[in-house]
């Protein structure tokens, strides 16, 4: 190339001819030119909300399977994770919300009682190893029924 083509103003497509200038079609609705004040064209933006995804809470079903399962609820919670884990994979987000819904609620029943069988086995076992200690110190003290049956 010399050096006095390349200071000419050139038409655009005309810089590189491998490509041209694109060749737009008007759409059949752009068709006619619109005088202002007429009709107005509207625009029509489809916008997405995020939507987190849905929770399985499969961790805290194993969990509960194995160190709190009252009553099979911590199995149970562990089923419908799976089955949250699942719809999901597949892409139904209602039924992946709905099916850990419900393992979130048996997660929490599940917590909930085995916590307190805790709670009142450990006060059982406290009271017992008071009142033990108690019949084991003054042997005296030991409660006698035998005014309830006067029979006896």
């Amino acid at each position: 190339m010399n050096s006095n083509q390349t200071h000419l103003p050139q038409a655009l497509g005309q810089i590189n001819r491998a490509f041209s200038p694109p060749n737009y079609e008007l759409l059949s609705e752009e068709r006619e030119l619109r005088t202002p004040g007429r009709e107005s064209a509207s625009t029509i933006i489809n916008v997405h909300s995020y939507e987190p995804p849905a929770n399985d809470f499969l961790v805290w079903s194993v969990f509960n399977t194995l160190y709190m399962n009252f009553c099979c609820l911590g199995f149970m919670a562990l089923v419908f994770s799976v089955k949250a884990r699942d719809r999901k994979v597949v892409g139904d987000l209602n039924g992946a919300r709905s099916y850990g819904s419900t393992a979130k609620c048996l997660n929490i029943f599940a917590l909930i009682f085995s916590l307190l069988i805790v709670i009142v086995l450990t006060a059982l076992l406290a009271t017992g190893i008071i009142a033990l200690k108690r019949v084991v110190t003054n042997p005296s003290e030991i409660p006698h029924y035998s005014d309830l049956f006067p029979g006896n």
